[in-house]
């Protein structure tokens, strides 16, 4: 292969890990004509017209797809072999991006910052949307870097590290009846019930343990994110179940009332997955260890001020 080729399949590959000629340019650090000239170089070369716009996106083509399906696994084993740790955080203008729940972002984000400006003042970090049902998706096809979630199943191409296991609380209003040590399953079952649903799912993990016990409570309100809540849950007559780590301000200044509920309720382990094509990548193992260590120091950190606040 000629050098000029293989100069292109790096260019090519950058191109589809970001899905853009933007942050390509970006991670290659060349300017963005360099970029799009070296596109053109590529349709002449390989005789397809590789990317087409989508609004400001580019999707693209069927033969690029199936391209770099070929190729980017032995691109990566190459840089590993050539250079495998060789990430300087110092001097490095990488861009790394990450598939993480809001709420995760509130917790590590300003944390990061601070390791960034100290120790990687030219890398950039960049949250992107994250589901159960994409994760691994965008682990598979280099669309992220990291992803900070749960429900990936480990597979030969996927690793993890377990961060911390969420156990949800129940919340109520100050002066609420139920603002008290110990429920009882019928005064939590009768109790209007306010969900958060991103799915728009008006059924959730709690209604699931409750019907393990042949159970079943009154969902009288859902919402589509976690920032509704206390303004609902401080002025009705409505509890929530929620994992606390999604409103700790809230429930931290007391401003709301939180208490157990009648019966464990633990949600998926939170971990942290990344696909074995970066295993040996310095930069993702240097920003792996900063993250996972905020999120699990913060976690313990987080369970000792909720028993303070716990009716």
């Amino acid at each position: 292969m000629k050098t000029q080729e293989l100069n292109l399949l790096v260019t090519f590959d950058a191109i589809m890990t970001e899905g853009s000629i933007t942050r390509a340019a970006e991670r290659l650090a060349m300017t963005q004509p360099a970029v799009s000239n070296a596109v053109s170089r590529m349709r002449l070369v390989w005789k397809d017209e590789l990317f087409v716009k989508d609004g400001r996106q580019i999707q693209p083509t069927l033969f690029a797809r199936n391209l770099w399906s070929q190729i980017k696994e032995p691109l990566q084993m190459l840089g590993d072999a050539v250079e495998p740790n060789a990430f300087d955080p110092l001097t490095s203008t990488r861009a790394f991006r990450l598939a993480i729940p809001s709420a995760v972002v509130d917790i590590a984000w300003y944390k990061l910052r601070k390791i960034i400006e100290t120790e990687a003042p030219l890398v950039n970090i960049h949250a992107v949307p994250y589901t159960i049902d994409n994760g691994e998706k965008v682990l598979i096809d280099a669309e992220v870097d990291l992803v900070i979630g749960a429900g990936i199943p480990i597979t030969s191409v996927i690793h993890s590290e377990f961060l911390f296991q969420p156990e949800f609380v129940c919340i109520m209003r100050h002066g609420h009846p139920l603002a008290k040590k110990q429920l009882t399953i019928k005064e939590f079952t009768d109790a209007p019930h306010l969900l958060v649903s991103l799915s728009g799912d008006t059924v959730g993990y709690t209604d699931q343990v409750l019907a393990q016990q042949g159970l079943k409570r009154r969902i009288a309100m859902s919402v589509n994110h976690f920032s509704a809540i206390p303004s609902i849950i401080e002025t009705s007559n409505l509890i929530a179940v929620v994992p606390p780590t999604a409103l700790e301000e809230a429930i931290f200044s007391k401003r709301i009332a939180v208490t157990c509920p009648p019966l464990k309720i633990t949600g998926d382990h939170v971990t942290s997955y990344w696909h074995k094509r970066q295993q040996n990548d310095g930069g993702l193992t240097w920003l792996r260890t900063h993250v996972n260590q905020i999120i699990k120091e913060h976690a313990i950190n987080h369970y000792k001020k909720l028993k303070e606040c716990l009716c």
